[in-house]
């Protein structure tokens, strides 16, 4: 029971987590590295693009937040954050002009690259990229004179995130390319005579100090759900505990008598609505549950990096937290040796 959180009709029970080894009896909940390696595992279910899924067994919801938390904040990235702005003339003004660079995601590896320092106003090749953003909207010369339609009338009236042109430094065009992640982002409209002319340095940050370092669109996981029925449900039935859950949850299948009998075939598709129990014909024959140790990840990479090298890197950046607070408290105990 202690492993399950239990969704009833009117909320939920053992939902919380054990505070002290022993507070429960029978329930052998004190730390076991052994158990642990036996028990922990991480599966990868796909891999698509910037999308990625994959479940973490055997931790604590604890653990499993730090992961989630990492991932948003703490994972570095490359983001624009100083803007030169030689000419605007458009409608945009200046300032929101900055932010709207910023908030644009770069395909660039961070890790090859240091964090800049905060006495260092120019950077360097080691820890700062250098980008270019030069538009002029002009009027098309040879647009019919009934146009209407800004796309015939006039020429780079769309300013978008694929104009803007890297600018190695130093050896930088050796090691690798930069460029936004997206060639389609709409960053400003002009008209004729509209100009833009600006340069922008791109450095190494985390999430926590601005989110435009954030490496994930999303990053969440939720518990394994779990299904159990208690007999038999067949003939009309079967059809309305199949619509109760979403799409691939429930399926019908023929027993020995011809007969459609539901049968649960994807537990982990269910969103836990909990409709079934709204059903008095059927909520006594079903039990809605979720595995307490069983997380299902969802990772969406928004920068260039795919989504398993940002968990890998997550893992990294748990790993030092872990190696720095084992050296603190080796001084500590040093220092009361000592004294």
């Amino acid at each position: 029971m202690r492993t399950k959180v239990t969704l009833g009709e009117h909320g939920l029970s053992n939902v919380h987590a054990t505070d002290f080894p022993g507070t429960y009896v029978g329930y052998d909940d004190a730390w076991n590295f052994n158990k642990f390696m036996k028990q922990f595992r991480v599966d990868v279910v796909k891999i698509e693009g910037k999308e990625m899924e994959f479940d973490m067994v055997g931790i604590d919801a604890s653990i499993a937040n730090a992961f989630r938390r990492i991932l948003l904040a703490e994972v570095p990235t490359m983001a624009i954050e100083k803007v030169f702005l030689y000419n605007n003339t458009s409608v945009i003004q200046d300032e929101v002009l900055a932010h709207r660079l910023g908030l644009i995601p770069l395909d660039i590896d961070p890790r090859l690259f240091e964090f800049r320092q905060n006495d260092d106003t120019d950077g360097t090749p080691e820890d700062t990229l250098e980008f270019e953003l030069k538009v002029k909207c002009k009027k098309n010369a040879n647009a019919p004179k009934d146009a209407t339609d800004p796309e015939v009338l006039y020429k780079k009236h769309k300013v978008y995130s694929g104009d803007i042109k890297w600018i190695p430094q130093g050896s930088q065009g050796d090691l690798m390319t930069a460029k936004p992640v997206h060639d389609d982002i709409l960053i400003a409209k002009l008209r004729p005579g509209h100009e833009i002319d600006l340069k922008m340095h791109a450095v190494k940050g985390i999430g926590k100090d601005h989110a435009k370092f954030s490496p994930v669109a999303t990053a969440s996981y939720r518990l394994l759900p779990e299904i159990k029925l208690f007999d038999s449900v067949v003939g009309a039935d079967a059809e309305e505990l199949k619509a109760c859950f979403s799409p691939g949850v429930i399926e019908l299948e023929k027993n020995e008598n011809n007969v459609e009998k539901a049968v649960v075939v994807g537990a982990r598709k269910d969103m836990c609505s909990r409709e079934v129990l709204r059903h008095a014909n059927l909520k006594d024959r079903v039990r809605l549950s979720k595995v307490k140790d069983h997380f299902i990840f969802s990772v969406e990479s928004a920068v260039g990096l795919p989504p398993n090298v940002l968990v890998s890197e997550s893992v990294k950046v748990l790993m030092a937290k872990c190696r720095t607070l084992l050296r603190a408290l080796d001084s500590d105990k040093t220092d009361v040796d000592a004294s």
